[in-house]
């Protein structure tokens, strides 16, 4: 299991959480070295609201299990698409998923600080299919506009959690989507 280092040495962290298999081997790895998370689930980004209805119960299901809090967010996909207008036709990893990582890792950042949480991180960084660059300037933007957070920039890729991922999967049979989540990666899927 990979040891982990947070910043200030917190033992408390709020996790964005995409879903219930990117999300599964870093709780086990934040709990196996002491850090106890707060999944935090806002995902707006998510097309059609039925996906995200299967990803959230699926993440509920999980987290519930290890006896962790979960924070269901206000999901508005209307807003979401609104904010996106212009970056329609981005490739994934262009502007339109820098603007999509900081608009969630903003609404993280805003929840830890009027929650008493410090140090805050994301399951996004999980994923091959995403820019860990992008991921971590959004996170740091959103840590900027919320003094007193910081980011945890931990690549999540690492240290054998991609093949624990693969394990948990099977071990709760989880739901396993096969698009990022928004409506433009859906329609790349078709």
């Amino acid at each position: 299991m990979l040891t982990l280092a947070p910043p200030h040495n917190e033992k408390q962290v709020l996790l964005h959480s995409c879903c219930a298999p990117c999300s599964s081997a870093i709780i086990e790895c934040l709990l196996a070295n002491g850090i106890r998370p707060t999944v935090f689930y806002y995902n707006p980004n998510i097309y059609p609201e039925a996906e995200y209805e299967v990803r959230k119960r699926e993440a509920i299901r999980f987290v519930t299990a290890q006896g962790l809090d979960f924070v269901d967010a206000d999901y508005d996909y209307a807003w979401w698409k609104s904010e996106m207008a212009g970056l329609e036709a981005e490739p994934e990893r262009g502007k339109r998923c820098l603007r999509c990582f900081s608009l969630r890792l903003t609404e993280t950042a805003r929840y830890a600080a009027t929650h008493g949480f410090t140090l805050f991180t994301t399951t996004l960084a999980s994923s091959r299919w995403k820019s860990l660059d992008q991921i971590n300037e959004a996170g740091r933007m959103a840590a900027a506009r919320y003094p007193g957070t910081t980011f945890w920039e931990q690549n999540w890729r690492k240290g054998g959690l991609q093949e624990r991922r693969n394990q948990l999967l099977k071990t709760y049979a989880f739901y396993n989507q096969r698009y990022c989540g928004c409506e433009f990666s859906y329609k790349e899927e078709e």
